[in-house]
Order: C-alpha cells, then sequence, then structure tokens
C-alpha cells in the first residue's frame, strides 16, 4: 500500500495533516513574504547594521524564554485532558491560570530588558548609542503576554489554523513597511519598528481568537471559575516548573545562538551567520504545523492507554516527515549557495558552510519532531531537561575553544551535534517507555 492509500485510510494522520495543511498553506506565503523581507533588509542594512538588528531581537526573546513557563504546553497536556473528560470547569481553571501566569511572566521580561539594555549593548555588539533600541523592541514581549497559552487553547479547540492566519497577516503589514523603508532609503530603527508592529499584531490577533474559542468551548462565564476546582494543583506546578527548565535550557544552548555568536565574533560575523541560521530555519516550516497538531493526538493517545497505536501514529508521522525534511534539506545543501546569493545578496556567501552545517541537524531534529510532547504526555518532563542539559553543556565547553578559532562553521556544527544527541536519546527514551507499557497491557 503506498504512504498516500495509508494516509488516505488512516483518520488520525489525516485530521493531523488536515489541520497541518491549513495552518501549512498560510505558513507557505507567510515563508515567501519573510523571504521578501530578509532579501530586503539585508540590502538595505548591510552587514553590521543587519548584524545589530538580529541581535537587539534575538535578546529580547531569549530574555522572554529564559522565564518562560511554556504555557502551551501545559494547555495541551492538562487543559486537553479535561476537555476531553467534559471536565469544563478544569479545563476553564487551567486556562485561566495559564493566562495569568504567562502575562506576569510577559511583563517581568520587559522590565528586565528595559533593565539590562545597556549590559546587551555592550558585551553583544561593538556599537554605541543603541540601548533604546532593545527596550523598544521588548514592547513586543507585552504585546504577546498570551500567544503561548493562546496558542496552546486554539491547539485543543482544534483551530490552530488560525495560527497561520494571524502569522500571515503580520508578515503582511510587515513586508509593507519593510518594502517602503527598501524603496525610500528607510534607516535601522525603521525596520526595527516594522518587526515590532508584527510581533503586535500576532500577539495580539491569537489572544482574541483564543478567548472567542473558550466563550463557544466553555462558556461566557469560564474566567471566573475558581482555582479550588483542580486537584492536580501540585502536579501542574511541577510540570510547569520542569517546562520552564527545560525551556531555559533550549534557550541557552540552541535557541540562543546569535547571542553566543555575538559573544565570540564580530557583528559582520553575526550577520552572516544570522542568514545561514535563517535559511535553515526554514526546515520548520511545513515542520512546525506537525509539531502543534500532532501533540494533542499524542496526549489523547497516551491517555486512552491505546499503545500499538500511538506507536504506530508515530511510525506514519516520522515516515511523511522524514520524506519532507530529507528532499529539503538535499535542495539546501545543493542549492544553498544560490539561496544565499538570492536572499540575501554576494556579501553573505561565506555563510554557505554554515548552513550545510546546520541543515544536518535541523532535518534530523525536524524528522523527529515529536520527541518532546512524547515524553511529557508521558509524564517525563524531568527526561528531557537533563538530556538537553548534558548534550548543551558538552556544546557550550566546545564553542569556547572552536568558536573564536573557527567562526561560524565551527557554531553550526555544534548546534548540529546538540540536535542529534539530545534528540536522538530522547526518542530512545519516548520508544523504551511505550514499549514497556505495551509489555504490562500483555501480561
Amino acid at each position: 500500500m503506498s504512504l498516500l492509500s495509508k494516509i488516505k485510510n488512516d483518520p488520525m494522520l489525516s485530521r493531523v495533516l488536515r489541520s497541518s495543511g491549513a495552518l501549512f498553506s498560510t505558513n507557505t506565503l507567510s515563508l515567501g513574504l519573510t523571504i521578501l523581507q530578509g532579501a530586503m533588509v539585508t540590502r538595505l542594512l548591510g552587514l553590521e547594521a543587519y548584524g545589530l538588528l538580529r541581535v537587539v531581537m534575538v535578546y529580547a526573546s531569549t530574555v522572554n524564554s529564559l522565564l518562560s513557563f511554556r504555557m502551551s504546553e501545559l494547555v495541551v497536556r492538562y487543559g486537553g485532558e479535561y476537555l476531553g473528560r467534559g471536565e469544563k470547569e478544569k479545563a476553564s481553571a487551567v486556562m485561566k491560570a495559564a493566562g495569568l501566569a504567562e502575562a506576569f511572566v510577559s511583563l517581568l521580561a520587559f522590565l528586565i530588558v528595559a533593565a539590562s539594555a545597556g549590559w546587551a549593548q555592550k558585551y553583544f555588539t561593538e556599537s554605541q548609542g543603541f540601548a533604546w533600541m532593545f527596550i523598544v523592541y521588548a514592547v513586543g514581549l507585552l504585546a504577546n503576554f498570551n500567544v503561548e497559552t493562546s496558542t496552546g487553547i486554539l491547539q485543543v479547540t482544534h483551530r490552530i489554523q488560525l495560527q497561520g492566519v494571524f502569522n500571515l497577516v503580520q508578515n503582511v503589514i510587515a513586508t509593507l513597511v519593510i518594502g517602503a523603508a527598501f524603496l525610500w532609503n528607510g534607516t535601522l530603527p525603521v525596520v526595527l519598528a516594522a518587526y515590532l508592529l508584527g510581533k503586535i499584531i500576532l500577539g495580539l490577533g491569537l489572544f482574541m481568537a483564543a478567548q472567542i474559542q473558550l466563550r463557544k468551548i466553555l462558556g461566557a462565564g469560564w474566567s471566573k471559575v475558581s482555582f479550588s476546582v483542580l486537584a492536580s494543583t501540585r502536579e501542574m506546578l511541577r510540570f510547569a516548573v520542569s517546562s520552564n527548565i527545560s525551556a531555559t535550557i533550549i534557550k541557552i544552548f540552541r535557541e540562543s545562538e546569535l547571542l553566543w555568536v555575538a559573544l565570540f565574533l564580530p557583528t559582520e560575523l553575526v550577520a552572516l551567520y544570522s542568514v545561514a541560521y535563517t535559511i535553515a530555519g526554514f526546515l520548520a516550516i511545513p515542520a512546525d504545523p506537525l509539531i502543534s497538531t500532532t501533540f494533542p493526538e499524542i496526549n489523547r493517545l497516551i491517555t486512552q492507554r491505546a499503545w500499538p497505536q500511538l506507536r504506530d501514529f508515530l511510525r506514519r508521522v516520522t515516515t511523511l516527515s522524514f520524506a519532507i525534511n530529507l528532499a529539503l534539506g538535499l535542495g539546501l545543501a545543493l542549492f544553498g549557495r544560490w539561496i544565499i546569493l538570492i536572499y540575501s545578496g554576494e556579501k553573505y556567501i561565506a555563510a554557505y558552510p554554515a548552513l550545510v552545517a546546520l541543515t544536518i541537524g535541523l532535518v534530523f531534529n525536524y524528522t523527529l519532531f515529536w520527541n518532546r510532547p512524547l515524553l511529557l504526555s508521558l509524564g517525563l518532563p524531568d527526561f528531557p531537561i537533563w538530556t538537553t542539559l548534558a548534550a548543551g553543556c558538552i556544546k557550550l565547553s566546545l564553542a569556547f575553544w572552536l568558536i573564536p578559532g573557527y567562526g561560524i562553521l565551527a557554531a553550526g556544527a555544534l548546534l548540529s551535534y546538540y540536535y542529534l544527541a539530545s534528540v536522538g536519546i530522547m526518542v530512545l527514551r519516548g520508544l523504551r517507555e511505550i514499549r514497556q507499557h505495551e509489555n504490562r497491557n500483555h501480561h
């Protein structure tokens, strides 16, 4: 039987792909706009100013992630479970707690960025007089005060495709502003304002969409439900703290790549690595919709203790994602120089070796994208922490030795090692847990 026939005959995988397909279509349009934005910005600003822009943007998101409790995962894990059982009051309490906690964290993240802007300018850039840019861009954290909780709500209510819609809208508006700046020789602050405007649109749009879904599913008075209806508060708190620690480790060792490069290398090389990192990141376009739509299905199957179905579901999803990512990865490796030339111009061609190095790890990561959600749904939130911490500590210790000497190629190779080690170990642990549960059922 062909892969297409298997998909058609699998109701669960078909449902995942329908939701993913709607999100993928809008994300594909957004990708086109993102490429256009990048082409204009890199040419408009040049190496040094573009490197500075990327440092400013990544610093704000890094601080926010260090404090984040990944509320989307908590909402899917517990809110989705309660909705599946028809326990609407408990689901309401979960949504309410997640939203309030995330809003507090977003405010705290903004205050930290504002207070540390001068320090960030000193250690991550060679520029003076731009500390204000860190503060201005951090306003986006306030606008994104509920984006994680809202994403989780849209996942469990099967309306995640709305995320793609708002992402497309913000990309259209940001592209228009950046296009005007490109045509009329705009400045770095104008480009920064365009990206900030996009974040504000996305954050507020997701929040409003999620609130509408909650009123439909839980009723108009959902926000008035008392937290006392929750019996598993301690377990939820442990899950949230574990997710926060895990997210912090991931941010330090993986998603703050540009800051580490900025610490070791000049801003011009930060710009080169940013281009390689951005282009390699296009692999996430087909993967992100699958991640958003498979987590609730994985969680549902585990709740039902449907172990054979879970194993079969993971096998089919992995086969599909491997075919997609292998094709895209080979495309980046073979045509990467031309892609960089079209995307950023001849000045950025030196980013190609780093692009190839990053692609190897990302293909592996996005093929087995379900590794961490599986462990979270299995009640093993601590295992990803220790796995990513161990792999990350090795990566970081090697960075101090390799990046100053071998530049952005070393940075890309180290990140690929991190993916191969951490994802591989988590996949093996998750599959072992499934086999053990199956064996218990047989006995």
